[in-house]
């Protein structure tokens, strides 16, 4: 016999859908520069926004309705004018880096883009590959930017004890799916006299890299296009970072190995990944965890299936990297977690 919804179900659904609602808005209006813009101006009109914005008025004025009655902007009926509350700025705007959430809501945008082939895959089995998610590497940069880039110099390389002193005095560096080497850049800029390596499955993001490290004047690193999963090469490296980047290999078990023959003796492997575990039941109260397995399932896993992969998926969790991790040969694993980034772990290694 059915038996009626508690009145509390049907009233979450709706938050949902109209929460879904306002990521796309969110994302359009991190697209827009429309909340660098109007962290940069007091009460506004439509008009006044559009044209310090250089968009369309009527386009900024529907925009402005769904993130108003949204609760993201402040509006005065007798005025007609919007505030972007300075306490929403401090999370929303490109200036706010590390703490701005905006570029995040472009994944909604980008995994729904994909839903026909995903539920064919419901279907069929097999999984998307990389080529059908447009701006993937757009993401991923902004992504980078504000997880690691933003956070290099104060949070990230004081992970690893003297692991600063000896990039300044010169050491061989590598970065596995380094996508548009947001992070490489930064540091070749940050240490000249050591010399850094981007691998990367995708030549289009590998070319943008070149071109970028080209007009910043970059000469102490290079990119390559390589497919990880048949890499192998000895032990050349005496730093290997892999940013976000394991699970979501074919083979994660044998690029970790990979990795683990390619560093130096006293070598350090940095892995950042999701903060996670790898039971469900752990998951329960993460704070966005439905957003990581809807990315794992919608790209991480999916990815990695189209290739006959692992289908590792995002939410692999910290059990079963480390797990991985000792049957590449690293031990003696480090866990760090950031206070400003409650999405993501970093693991430490020495190799002995």
């Amino acid at each position: 016999m059915s038996q009626s919804p508690t009145p509390a179900f049907p009233d979450r659904l709706l938050d949902i859908l109209n929460s879904a609602s306002l990521a796309l808005m969110l994302s359009i209006g991190h697209r827009a520069r429309l909340f660098d813009v109007m962290a940069e101006m007091d009460w506004a009109t439509c008009e006044e926004i559009s044209r310090r914005a250089e968009k369309n008025e009527r386009y900024v004025r529907e925009w402005l309705g769904a993130v108003t009655v949204g609760r993201i902007l402040e509006y005065d009926p007798a005025t007609r004018r919007y505030r972007l509350p300075a306490d929403h700025a401090a999370v929303l705007t490109r200036k706010a880096a590390p703490n701005n959430i905006a570029p995040f809501f472009q994944y909604i945008p980008m995994m729904g883009s994909v839903e026909d082939r995903i539920l064919d895959c419901f279907d069929k089995g097999g999984g998307v590959p990389y080529e059908a998610f447009a701006r993937f590497h757009d993401v991923m940069a902004e992504d980078s930017e504000q997880t690691v880039v933003s956070a290099l110099e104060d949070h990230v390389l004081p992970l690893v004890p003297e692991l600063a002193v000896r990039l300044r005095e010169g050491i061989d560096a590598l970065d596995v799916g380094c996508g548009r080497g947001r992070a490489l850049l930064r540091l070749a800029e940050l240490f000249p006299k050591s010399r850094f390596t981007g691998y990367d499955l995708s030549e289009t993001a590998v070319s943008r890299a070149r071109e970028e490290a080209s007009q910043r004047g970059l000469k102490n690193l290079r990119f390559a296009a390589k497919d990880l999963t048949e890499w192998r090469e000895g032990p050349n490296y005496d730093l290997i970072t892999a940013l976000d980047a394991i699970h979501d290999q074919k083979a994660p078990d044998r690029v970790l190995s990979a990795i683990h023959s390619a560093l130096r003796p006293g070598g350090i492997f940095l892995m950042q990944d999701i903060r996670a575990s790898s039971r469900l039941e752990n998951n329960l109260d993460h704070p966005s965890a439905p957003f990581l397995y809807t990315v794992s399932c919608l790209h991480c896993m999916t990815v990695s299936l189209a290739q006959d992969g692992a289908g590792l998926g995002a939410v692999w969790g910290e059990e079963k990297a480390r797990e991985m991790l000792a049957a590449a040969g690293f031990t003696e694993v480090r866990v760090h977690n950031l206070a400003h980034d409650f999405q993501n772990s970093f693991f430490v290694v020495k190799k002995p």
